[in-house]
């Protein structure tokens, strides 16, 4: 059984302000000593944003203390009141793409591995639109398990990662009725991936969601996530002192770039704005693995 998992059947079982200081905890354990996690995130984000030395070491512990803060949530999730789940979430740039995804098609909504993506899809399914997500087939099965199961109590359809019967599912849900097809696409998992310019350097990014809207015809949208610091009554409707943002980035449409290089192009577009918006947030960008980058 794996220590996530304990975590996880254990927390069930705690008051929340114990998961998050034992969160908050192995995180700061994790950046002092410099644990290979720690020392990803940091390496990641000296490429991000060119810091070096205490500048650095700064930054890498608030984004330790951002992931610690994303699992804590994810474990106390199934616990969170709707009321809670609203007051903690907001958008911004929705009015610009509100028609879009209260119209008949699907869209495919690109996701960086920032702030709390099953927060947020837990708003969205109860406030926007049907939730799709495509999500790591982990070991033990038993984690992966949990996670699907939370993530479908709350509205969030999952689908695991399979190769191509789980690709072929997301055209078939692209061809269908309204919803957001929610990707997460800054780490490439197939070992295929597309190279796009993110940073000012070469790095190679998934190329499931340009496929994917290409193939059924449908729009792409980046939505970039960050935390922020609530107060007063919303941080009491909350029960939390943070928030998840939801900024909307531009609607890209497949159609408007050539058939022969399209796949490419759509990465380029969204990966440019995603790029920017992870650096004006890098606390919140949880890359505690190997990234893309191209040597």
């Amino acid at each position: 059984m794996s220590a996530f998992l304990t975590a996880w059947r254990v927390s069930s079982r705690s008051p929340i302000a114990v998961t998050r200081a034992a969160a908050s905890a192995v995180a700061w354990w994790a950046w002092a000593t410099r644990a290979k996690p720690a020392a990803r995130l940091e390496d990641n984000l000296h490429r991000v944003t060119g810091l070096e030395g205490r500048e650095l070491r700064r930054l890498s512990r608030q984004g330790m203390a951002s992931a610690a803060r994303y699992y804590s949530e994810v474990l106390e999730l199934g616990r969170m009141k709707h009321s809670q789940i609203d007051a903690r979430a907001r958008t911004e740039n929705f009015e610009e793409v509100r028609e879009l995804l209260e119209g008949d098609e699907p869209v495919v909504a690109v996701l960086s591995h920032c702030g709390n993506w099953d927060l947020v899809g837990a708003w969205g399914a109860r406030n926007l639109t049907r939730i799709t997500a495509v999500a790591e087939v982990l070991e033990p099965r038993e984690v992966f398990d949990e996670f699907v199961a939370m993530r479908e109590r709350v509205g969030i359809h999952v689908l695991g990662h399979e190769g191509g019967s789980t690709f072929r599912q997301l055209i078939q849900l692209g061809r269908g009725d309204r919803g957001l097809i929610c990707l997460l696409a800054d780490r490439d998992m197939s070992g295929r991936g597309v190279e796009v310019e993110m940073w000012g350097r070469p790095v190679k990014v998934a190329p499931g969601p340009a496929a994917v809207a290409a193939a059924a015809r449908i729009s792409v949208m980046p939505v970039m996530l960050h935390y922020e610091r609530l107060r007063g009554a919303r941080r009491r409707a909350a029960g939390s002192r943070w928030g998840v943002v939801m900024t909307f980035g531009p609607v890209i449409d497949p159609a408007d770039f050539p058939k022969d290089s399209r796949v490419e192009q759509v990465s380029q577009a969204w990966a440019g704005w995603m790029a920017q918006q992870i650096a004006r947030h890098p606390q919140d960008w949880h890359m505690l693995q190997r990234f893309g980058w191209v040597a």
